[in-house]
């Protein structure tokens, strides 16, 4: 019995540290606006056109990009990755993201300004 309780012990250690190694790998994720500069193009389609509306699968109102807040752009595309936020567009793109790919688009639209020089608008 004792090497029963043992091995539990040993195994939730084990799944804790697992837990723990994941959250600070991904603590460590930093994002770099310029390497984003190449990823950005699929965004641009819809982000970058000023008053841009989508017609499917209802009317909606494509918000701009450039100046958001880098955690709220991380979270948002995180959420569609997951499929916490509901928009199939969205989604099939997000899920193609890694991380790193997310945090760069979040620091690369962050960073932009209304004049900014290579602000592809939103």
């Amino acid at each position: 019995m004792n090497s029963f309780v043992g091995k539990h012990v040993v195994t939730a250690a084990l799944v804790a540290f697992a837990g723990f190694a994941l959250n600070v790998q991904a603590a460590d994720i930093v994002g770099n606006p310029k390497a984003a500069q190449g990823k950005v193009a699929m965004c641009i389609g819809c982000h970058g056109i000023a008053d841009y509306r989508t017609a499917y699968p209802e009317v909606y109102k494509v918000p701009m990009l450039g100046g958001q807040n880098a955690k709220y752009l991380e979270n948002a595309l995180h959420g569609y990755k997951k499929g916490d936020r509901h928009f199939n567009t969205m989604h099939a793109i997000a899920t193609t993201l890694t991380d790193q790919d997310i945090a760069d688009i979040a620091a690369y639209y962050a960073a932009q300004t209304a004049s900014s020089a290579n602000n592809p608008d939103k």
